[in-house]
């Protein structure tokens, strides 16, 4: 998506990557950003296509939408059938790239078929529910299929390997060892299963898909034509460019700014990490750590609400009896307290290198900046809406008038008409991949629920580690990361909600009475907990891509890029396990006094951690400090009586020790910016 600003005249003091080196990089490192450079004819087709999409899911956001079976397929239709058009099967090669081959117009037609099924047949499906005739099982397996191979071109290989092994594991069952044995489904059951009921293909996920999903990619289509991009990178230099070590700063603020309009860590690397990332560079920062402090920012940006990557709106189904400002009110303080670690390290960084902030003459005019802050106001605005208990989608729907509305302020971001039938092509290409992922993982969801795999999953890792929570916890954070690498973040979440969350809320339940209802803290705790460490995947060696996109940009090597940024971020693997162990970390049942203390000990914890893990605050930290200064972190940040109370008491002494034995000449030296 292109953005109707250029930005101001500070942007052009810094080396940035044209739009053909980011397209380049974005389709090296992210499958929903590789498509064909289509020309005459098919363009146009694709582009009406694209559009028909969202008028589509326009009329039916605004109207009522059909029943599920019909809504969702016709989704699905739209979503495979343009996918074949626009994702080659090979991502090599310009011949490819150019023309469409005989074979994907075919799959494209049979993809309108399957989408057209359930409309043109819905009567008689209704009337024969149960009875799957051959024309069904032909329909159903290529419902399979094709949604198999459109995840793999839109998405990637991950998550099509995912859903395969889960299709063969429903159809092996006998033959697998111990508690992952179960009877296994026939060919004609795993196809009803699969298409003709609401537990598959066509389930929850593609359902939020369908709905509160594409709309929400509608506004943030919309926002992104009136410039706000730029406009968010502008905002975090006039704020933070600066402050000591100010680039890195601005990284955060932006790619935080960034996360609640952008669904994907990579697309946030690119678009904001293209501008960010040479400014760092060339103040001093090593090509790592400035594409690591990106990497990891942008990352955290899918943590971050109101967003949070359209996972959000996936929770509130998942955990049911939960309201969506309910998990973004619980987000709030880990992601405050992720952003903040990340910010404290770069600073104490910044300090070690003795890193300058940018120069007034680098800056930008505050004034001017500001004189466009309107442009937030449709951000705000989705927040109240939501706040004051607006339906979802409702909100999203306000958002994109108010985008509008807003945009007319100034003749620079006032959108024409053009401008608003592009928007609504880039939210339908941007929903693709996300209506792929959906539907593939509703295969994933149908099979566990069939089997019942989440329960001996849950069992299973209950039993491995002998009911020890730490243990517990440990082993599903591991099976989270793994099976995040290389998903986008809705597909992420609802695989790992389905297949690790059950350990978590397995064990947590066990000091109940048999047979309660999951009380909401264990829930939202548990879902929070995978749906972190499913993100982190991002930025998480080897399979880093975040990381890997970051180091693209920046030109440093992908795996040192990975360690830095998966170190920024040592936030986001510690504070799951305090929320799930307290959950006054997420705002349930806590009290403003609490609440307030919570903050204090737990952004003192992200300073004492920063410090230990970089190595410096007043002044170098040594070995032993570093253990104490990281242990006192941990400590403070776990909101407990006893723990804040030795956390707070070896935070202020290695606060005085640092501070009184600081080295005052080295804070007034300047690194020479590095060209």
């Amino acid at each position: 998506m292109s953005d109707k600003t250029n930005g101001t005249e500070h942007s052009e003091q810094f080396e940035q990557l044209s739009v053909e080196e980011q397209r380049q990089i974005l389709q090296k490192y992210d499958p929903e950003s590789n498509t064909r450079d289509l020309q005459g004819i098919m363009l146009k087709v694709v582009f009406f296509g694209l559009l028909a999409f969202s008028l589509f899911q326009l009329y039916t956001a605004i109207f009522g939408q059909y029943t599920a079976y019909l809504q969702r397929s016709i989704h699905l239709g739209f979503a495979l059938s343009l996918i074949f058009l626009l994702f080659p099967a090979i991502k090599k090669g310009n011949k490819t790239k150019r023309r469409i081959p005989f074979y994907d117009y075919i799959l494209s037609l049979l993809s309108i078929g399957v989408g057209s099924y359930w409309p043109i047949m819905a009567d008689e499906l209704y009337y024969r529910v149960g009875n799957v005739t051959t024309l069904d099982l032909v329909v159903g397996i290529l419902a399979v299929l094709l949604t198999l191979e459109a995840t793999r071109r839109a998405v990637g290989m991950p998550i099509t390997v995912i859903a395969t092994a889960f299709l063969a594991y429903a159809f092996f069952g006998p033959y697998f060892p111990g508690f992952l044995a179960h009877r296994g489904q026939d060919l004609e059951s795993l196809v009803q299963l699969m298409f003709f009921t609401t537990d598959g293909i066509l389930g929850t996920p593609l359902s939020v898909s369908a709905t509160f999903i594409f709309v929400f990619l509608l506004f943030g289509a919309f926002l992104v034509k009136t410039g706000v991009g730029q406009y968010f990178n502008d905002l975090a230099v006039a704020f933070a460019g600066h402050l000591i070590g100010g680039p890195a700063k601005v990284a955060i603020f932006s790619s935080a700014l960034q996360g609640t309009i952008s669904g994907s860590s990579v697309a946030n690397v690119v678009t904001s990490g293209s501008y960010t990332i040479p400014m760092m560079k060339k103040l001093g920062y090593r090509k790592e750590f400035a594409g690591g402090v990106e990497a990891a920012a942008s990352t955290g940006g899918q943590l971050m609400p109101p967003i949070m990557g359209a996972a959000a709106f996936l929770m509130v189904e998942f955990i049911g009896g939960i309201q969506y400002w309910d998990i973004a009110k619980a987000a709030a303080i880990p992601a405050l307290l992720y952003f903040t670690g990340i910010w404290i390290m770069t600073h104490f960084e910044a300090k070690r290198l003795g890193l300058r902030g940018l120069s007034k003459e680098e800056m930008p005019d505050r004034k001017a900046v500001l004189k466009k802050i309107y442009l937030l106001l449709p951000i705000v605005g989705i927040i109240f809406f939501l706040l004051n208990g607006v339906p979802t989608m409702r909100a999203a729907l306000y958002g994109i008038l108010l985008t509008i509305i807003v945009s007319a302020f100034n003749k620079a971001t006032r959108l024409s008409f053009k401008d608003m039938i592009e928007a609504l092509v880039d939210g339908a290409r941007t929903a693709l991949a996300v209506a792929a992922a959906t539907a593939a993982a509703g295969i994933i969801v149908g099979v566990v629920v069939k089997t019942g795999l989440g329960l001996s999953l849950a069992n299973g890792l209950v039993s491995a580690s002998g009911g020890n929570i730490l243990l517990t916890l440990f082993f599903t954070m591991l099976a989270a990361i793994v099976l995040g690498m290389g998903s986008p973040t809705t597909a992420n979440y609802v695989i790992t909600s389905t297949i690790a969350a059950p350990a978590v809320i397995t064990l947590l339940m066990l000091d109940l009475p048999e047979g309660a209802a999951v009380p909401i803290a264990i829930a939202l705790s548990a879902h929070l907990f995978v749906f972190y460490f499913g993100i982190v995947a991002d930025i998480t060696p080897p399979v880093a891509l975040a990381a890997f996109a970051a180091s693209g940009v920046s030109g440093g090597d992908p795996i040192r890029t990975g360690f830095v940024s998966a170190k920024l971020a040592i936030a986001a693997f510690i504070i799951p396990y305090m929320f799930v162990l307290s959950p006054e970390l997420l705002m349930i049942d806590t009290t403003i006094p609490q609440l307030i203390w919570v903050l204090i000990t737990a952004i003192s914890g992200m300073i004492s951690i920063g410090a230990g893990m970089i190595g410096y605050w007043y002044r170098q930290v040594k070995w032993y400090e570093r253990i104490l200064a990281v242990g006192a972190g941990i400590l403070l940040i776990y909101p407990e009586g006893i723990s804040d109370t030795i956390g707070l008491t070896l935070f202020l002494s290695l606060f005085a020790i640092q501070y009184f034995t600081r080295d005052k000449s080295h804070d007034k030296k300047k690194a020479i910016p590095v060209v």
